[in-house]
């Protein structure tokens, strides 16, 4: 079979956790302060895969509200102990400074579309916790220490303790089982046995471009933890040049043939700047276990780009239009910010997609955005509104969206004096003001009934909007933006700060406190093979 190219989850996609389970695989992925919380894709042959399921969606799970950009749902672990799943999370209350408020949670379902139940708090004390199912019945919770006393790094070490399903708690004693490498950060452990042997692998370098997977291993799981003798089994930290960058935070499966891959984050940066658009990706890697019992990537440490799995991709499927139309219910493929109360923000029926209108775009707390991810480096997006501001304060429309510092959006408003027009808003790098930019680009009066064709295409790092009154062609609105802006880089934050994708969807904020409502017919996504995407799938 002709290998395939690299990432398998192509777009915001972070920190995997595979599972196999039979013949299905399962990998668990981070979403952020994005509901519903973790993405659950499962897949047959390591090749194609399919989003199946999102865990965390009521409010008893999961209620990000006031989070953070860039908190919410950091790494989950997805495990099978023969019986039910596990999943376990963390919920980021914040993130930014000294301090770190990380609640650690676990559910469990008797299969992965559920019903999966309310969760058991564990403990806060650090992020990126996993649960570990022993030969001998015991279970393991393993998880980062976070101590704020610690300069310039708080990553204290691996904590292990005991975890007790019948009571739900940490029994036992608590130790301090791996410090991690001289490379530092470490975080995202993962525990596995093999002939004898347990093997803790983690994450190290922070989550940007020195990242990468660390291997230890002991014959007790109190350790003492040896260090792999290539200390990290993968990294792209010393070779800027290759395709797959950002490699780190990985976990490990066996196929049923006994052939050993390894899942882990990445990137593809593009432009000058090396800006990652899409986020942070799930990329795979073949493996192997050497005769010394240690595992070994496949022409590694260096991730590669091209890979066999057992598995032949359907590329067609990844360049097919999506027209989202809204029949009966929101469509999988989207999801929207913080709250456990959709219902507040949006509803889906006689075929629209209504938006009720509630805090600017950007709010930390309730704001009515619903927005798909952003999977390739140049498409076309489309959607037609229907909406009547009465003032300023009230406005909706379409929008490339990565955090309330970075966005596009052009807007259906209106001025002081009710009468209609169309407004571009964008926020691009304005951390830490969190700014609109000012001044606006010249608005466009439009007739204050009708509804309103909008459209944006980004072709690489260059992003344009379009309207058209109704019976007419799109015309260009604006000038055009550098859309690499929406990205990790730019984010908002410092090094090692925002950690979701771009995304690209429709949203409605009233200023007034009103709720007026804005009306979408459709959505459409619109893959584009572009001259300046340089590894596209």
């Amino acid at each position: 079979m002709p290998p395939i190219l690299n990432p398998i989850l192509p777009g915001f996609n972070p920190d995997p956790s595979i599972l196999r389970v039979g013949d299905d695989y399962y990998i668990a992925t981070s979403t952020f302060e994005w509901y519903p919380g973790v993405q659950i894709h499962h897949s047959k042959d390591l090749a194609n895969w399919d989003l199946v399921t999102r865990p965390l969606n009521r409010k008893s799970q999961l209620d990000m509200r006031g989070n953070p950009d860039s908190c919410g749902v950091w790494a989950p672990c997805l495990t099978y102990d023969g019986d039910k799943f596990w999943l376990v999370y963390t919920d980021v209350k914040r993130k930014d400074g000294s301090y770190k408020d990380t609640h650690n949670y676990i559910v469990h379902a008797p299969a992965i579309e559920g019903p999966w139940s309310d969760p058991i708090y564990v403990n806060s004390s650090g992020f990126d916790p996993s649960l570990f199912h022993d030969d001998n019945g015991r279970k393991w919770f393993v998880n980062m220490l976070w101590d704020h006393r610690r300069r310039p790094q708080a990553f204290a070490g691996i904590v292990l303790q005991e975890f007790e399903p019948a009571s739900g708690k940490l029994v036992g004693p608590k130790k301090n089982i791996y410090p991690g490498t001289d490379l530092g950060l470490v975080e995202g452990p993962h525990l596995y046995q093999r002939n004898g042997w347990y093997y803790l692998l983690t994450a190290e370098g922070g989550t940007g471009y020195e990242h990468a997977c660390t291997l230890a291993r002991s014959r007790d799981i109190w350790g003492p933890y040896e260090t792999h003798p290539q200390k990290h089994i993968l990294t792209s930290k010393d070779t800027p040049w290759a395709a797959i960058q950002r490699a780190g935070h990985g976990d490990i499966v066996e196929t049923p043939e006994g052939k050993t891959y390894l899942v882990h984050l990445s990137g593809r940066p593009t432009t000058q700047f090396r800006r990652c658009v899409l986020g942070r990706e799930t990329a795979i890697q073949e493996a192997y276990w050497s005769d010394d019992d240690w595992l070994y990537v496949k022409d590694g440490p260096v991730p590669s780009l091209k890979v066999d799995v057992p598995g032949t991709r359907d590329e067609t499927r990844y360049w097919e239009e999506q027209r989202y139309t809204f029949d009966k219910e929101l469509h999988k493929d989207f999801q929207w910010l913080r709250t456990p109360e959709p219902e507040r923000i949006f509803s889906v029926q006689g075929g629209k997609l209504s938006l009720t209108g509630r805090e600017a775009i950007g709010s930390w707390f309730e704001q009515a955005l619903v927005a798909r991810r952003q999977t390739h480096f140049s498409y076309d997006a489309e959607t037609v509104i229907d909406f009547s501001p009465t003032d300023e304060r009230e406005f909706a429309g379409l929008t490339a969206y990565y955090c309330r510092f970075n966005f596009f959006y052009l807007t259906v408003s209106a001025h002081s004096d009710g009468k209609r027009e169309l407004l571009i808003q964008s926020s691009e790098a304005s951390w830490p003001s969190g700014n609109l930019n000012m001044p606006f680009p010249e608005p466009v009066q439009i007739p204050n009934e009708g509804k309103v064709r909008l459209a944006l295409s980004i072709r690489g790092k260059e992003l344009q909007f379009f309207y058209a009154l109704e019976g007419e062609d799109l015309k260009k609105i604006g000038p055009v933006f550098d859309a690499s802006i929406v990205s990790d880089e730019c984010g908002g934050h410092q090094a090692h700060g925002s950690f979701t994708g771009a995304f690209v969807g429709v949203a409605c904020s009233d200023l007034n406190g009103t709720a007026r409502e804005a009306k979408f017919d459709y959505f459409t996504y619109r893959p584009v093979k572009h001259e300046s995407d340089r590894y596209e799938i």
